[in-house]
């Protein structure tokens, strides 16, 4: 078979990125997307938090598709840039005019010797899998004292600060239960700071408010989830630390099948798309576009760099297939809204050096802890992508 365009995955960029292109007049478009269920993933660290219910996170995929474009319901086993096609799990060929790729990030479990295991016991869980942030909001509603260990991944992730957020969530309920002084909390992050430097002040306040063990240039090295048991790698060196309850953040990745193609820079370990970071276009292959967590762009990944995005490669590709200049530009904008309580929020923006980027330029400080942020993030954003970001119009 063969379309204007075809878009591997259909998450948030890829369906909002073809939306956009139906509402620019472009037809012949088709999605690639073997799963049957759509996920609103910003609500999962509400969910594990006890904030949010799952059914409120999950849609079907057949409701989120764009009026007019197809629905390929398989999964890609191949891309072949120099023949213009992809081939899928079932043997299929698809050719295209235009290739856009937002498969999203790969989680790689297996990575943290034990983890796998692990999260089959009682005690470990992770609320970046749909099915497993139920089993984090059981686990940390029904601590009253002990060890409590919330883990980020070292590498490139999906909204790294994320694993912070059931976290911060947890401690104000255990706080308001009166039990917050008998459980021990432990951040582990491998980065130098919690966050980045705009934000790390207030982040610090609230991990000092709540007694928090911050953990920095600390990594995973391994789980026991028979003994409740995590190896630590930090610059101390290694040390074991006992856990009554795990929540972690998984290694992730770029999927197999995009690491093994021609799309990855040469020598690039990552197996993310290279592209220009301000066109998202492939500098080797000028049919073939990369969105979101999959594109070796210079932001942070994470969901809310995706509106820009997919207006910047929507755009694009418009004018590409109209016979006109690419002149969209990206300008690096990420975003990560930490749920520092069960009812506030630090609204993190920032651009692709870490510096401060407000949507409102002149309110600066948004990156406050905040109700009226927390209302947005909890409450309309979770509107806006159903209604108005999937359908193009944001």
């Amino acid at each position: 078979m063969r379309h204007r365009v075809v878009v591997i995955g259909g998450g948030n960029g890829g369906v909002s990125v073809a939306a956009r292109l139906r509402r620019r007049g472009v037809t012949d478009i088709a999605i690639v997307e073997p799963r049957g269920a759509h996920h609103y993933k910003p609500l999962f660290s509400h969910v594990a938090g006890g904030t949010a219910r799952a059914s409120e996170t999950v849609r079907a995929q057949r409701s989120v598709i764009p009026p007019g474009v197809r629905w390929i319901r398989d999964a890609v086993a191949e891309v072949h840039p120099e023949d213009h096609a992809v081939s899928l799990s079932d043997g299929t060929r698809v050719e295209y005019d235009q290739l856009i790729v937002s498969p999203g990030i790969q989680l790689d479990w297996d990575r943290i010797p034990g983890l796998t295991a692990a999260l089959d016991t009682p005690a470990v869980s992770s609320h970046y899998r749909f099915d497993l942030a139920k089993k984090t909001s059981r686990l940390l509603r029904d601590v009253t004292s002990g060890t409590v260990v919330f883990v980020q991944p070292d590498g490139p992730a999906s909204c790294a600060g994320a694993g912070q957020k059931p976290m911060y969530q947890a401690c104000d309920y255990w706080r308001a239960r009166g039990v917050l002084d008998a459980i021990r909390v432990v951040l582990v992050v491998p980065t130098r700071s919690v966050f980045l430097a705009p934000f790390d002040a207030e982040l610090e306040r609230k991990i000092a408010e709540y007694g928090i063990e911050l953990r920095t240039s600390t990594t995973l090295a391994a789980v026991d989830g028979e003994t409740q048991t995590v190896t630590l790698e930090g610059p101390g060196g290694r040390e074991e630390l006992a856990f009554d309850v795990l929540n972690v953040e998984p290694p992730q990745s770029a999927p197999d099948w995009l690491k093994a193609s021609a799309l990855p820079a040469e020598g690039d370990d990552g197996g993310f798309v290279e592209v220009d970071p301000e066109t998202l276009r492939h500098p080797r292959f000028p049919d073939v576009w990369a969105i979101g967590d999959a594109a070796a762009s210079s932001n942070s990944k994470c969901g809310g760099a995706l509106r820009k995005q997919t207006w910047t490669v929507a755009e694009n590709v418009a004018a590409v297939l109209a016979g006109r200049q690419a002149s969209a530009r990206y300008d690096g904008y990420g975003v990560c809204p930490f749920t520092v309580s069960r009812s506030s929020v630090v609204w993190a923006e920032f651009d692709d050096h870490g510096a401060q980027k407000p949507t409102i330029p002149f309110f600066r400080g948004m990156y406050r802890e905040s109700r009226l942020s927390w209302i947005a993030d909890r409450h309309i954003l979770p509107w806006v992508y159903w209604n108005l970001i999937l359908t193009g119009r944001v």
